[in-house]
């Protein structure tokens, strides 16, 4: 019954992440259809690859740092502590401006590595072009980043989703504009190909941030949370707190995010064709994942909410259900990707060749949603009990120690390629899903018995 009562508070607050999940994610499939019908598909989207794998890789393991404000911000909504949550966002607010820097100059640098890998010298170019770029946005990303984890922590996530649904429509103009070039009589705008792809989506980053920027300070401005009497002085305890909270959430982010980045490295080196079919599958793959993860970001705050109340029931059954609702929603996904997967990869080009690289990935997707589904809404609902380790050391296990020598072993000594990658990760998101489940039903009593005890 608890579960029952928690399904619609859960699709409450989830429905529209999704939707901003979506078109968070949708970004990057624009970008792909949009340079996979330039004049050279297979190069172009291998550029792109490349470019938004390494930049997705390092940001947000980074930005990873800051999902420490989902547990502080929940817990101190939760506990009806405003005044305390309020600062957490403003210590937020400082660090992500640190980690901005820190990888805004890491993508500067990385170019000077990325000309000596042993991938095609094309690909490489068009790819460090997209990668500067794509740069000029980390800011913004940052900002945007932290703003709405304060929305999303006190129920505010429709303009979220108001947000990245119009950033859409500005990405789809930007790309139209500067990948292909257009002139009306004196206006003349030249064609940038990738570049004016990773130019498009850094305009829309920025306008994002103000969108979101300007949510909060109308939200504030009828509800009165406290925002503009807050305390601004710096506590060093309360930055390093959050650090070390979140520092685990970021690095299993980089650690499965950091997975693809070195298929997508190992695929690199079997051709532009076969690249260009793996960036195909993985914007697939990415998209539906993005239901799931929503449902994790909902879970972390119902989670975190019920902690603050001292309401183990609660938790328990916002977990529950979050998982639930990832599992059922990643099944539909993999029988979409089994039935259609031809005209899924033919939405992205009409190269009939990458075309068929694409479709074999699709089914190794196919397998793998179910566990994917797992594996995030349990971490999720871990994060808003204070638990930001576990997916980490699971991630670890299952996709480096246990995956990637699988995948290595079919694609490179049993000649599998592309496929035989995918099957390694399909693998290590087997173990992932099902270890992290089983963490999460250990959690539920543990916590249980901790708030009887506090109470």
């Amino acid at each position: 019954m608890s579960i029952r009562r928690e399904i619609p508070l859960m699709l409450h607050l989830a429905l529209p992440l999704i939707l901003a999940e979506l078109g968070w994610m949708s970004m990057g499939i624009v970008d792909t259809m949009m340079v996979g019908h330039m004049a050279n598909p297979a190069l172009a989207i291998s550029a792109a690859a490349l470019g938004q794998v390494l930049y997705n890789t390092v940001a947000f393991g980074i930005a990873g740092i800051l999902l420490g404000l989902d547990t502080y911000l929940s817990q101190s909504h939760g506990a009806g502590k405003f005044d305390e949550a309020n600062r957490w966002f403003y210590h937020g607010l400082l660090l992500a401006g640190v980690l901005a820097v820190v990888l805004f100059t890491i993508i500067a640098l990385a170019p000077l590595a990325m000309l000596h890998l042993p991938i095609d010298r094309e690909v490489l170019t068009g790819s460090v072009a997209f990668l500067r770029a794509l740069n000029w946005g980390t800011p913004a990303l940052f900002l945007y980043f932290t703003l709405r984890r304060y929305l999303q922590a006190f129920n505010h996530v429709r303009p979220i989703a108001l947000a990245l649904v119009t950033a859409n429509l500005i990405n789809v103009v930007g790309n139209w504009l500067l990948i292909y070039g257009h002139s009306w009589g004196p206006i003349h705008i030249p064609a940038l190909g990738v570049t004016g792809s990773g130019l498009s989506t850094s305009c829309s980053r920025l306008y994002l941030a103000l969108f979101i920027a300007a949510a909060i300070w109308r939200v504030e401005h009828q509800h009165s949370y406290g925002l503009r009497g807050m305390r601004r002085h710096i506590e060093s305890s309360r930055l390093r707190r959050l650090a070390l909270l979140g520092a685990p959430a970021g690095a299993q982010i980089f650690v499965e995010i950091s997975i693809f980045g070195t298929v997508t490295f190992l695929i690199g080196t079997m051709g532009k064709l076969p690249l260009a079919g793996h960036e195909i599958a993985l914007n697939c793959a990415s998209f539906t994942f993005m239901v799931p993860f929503a449902i994790s970001v909902a879970a972390a705050v119902r989670v975190g909410q019920a902690v603050g109340r001292r309401s183990s029931i609660e938790a328990s059954a916002a977990g529950w259900t979050a998982i639930l609702l990832g599992a059922i929603a990643m099944a539909i996904f993999s029988a979409v990707l089994l039935i259609f997967p031809n005209l899924i990869a033919a939405a992205f080009t009409h190269d009939r060749a990458v075309i068929a690289a694409t479709i074999p990935l699709l089914f190794v997707a196919a397998l793998f949603q179910f566990f994917d589904g797992l594996q995030i809404t349990a971490t999720g609902a871990l994060r808003g009990a204070g638990n930001t380790h576990a997916g980490l050391i699971v991630q670890i296990v299952g996709y480096w120690i246990i995956g990637l020598p699988i995948g290595c072993l079919l694609a490179f000594h049993l000649h599998h390629g592309a496929v035989g990658l995918w099957l390694g990760l399909c693998a290590g998101l087997v173990v992932a899903g099902t270890w992290l489940t089983t963490i999460w039903h250990h959690t539920t009593r543990s916590m249980a018995k901790k708030i009887t005890v506090r109470t």
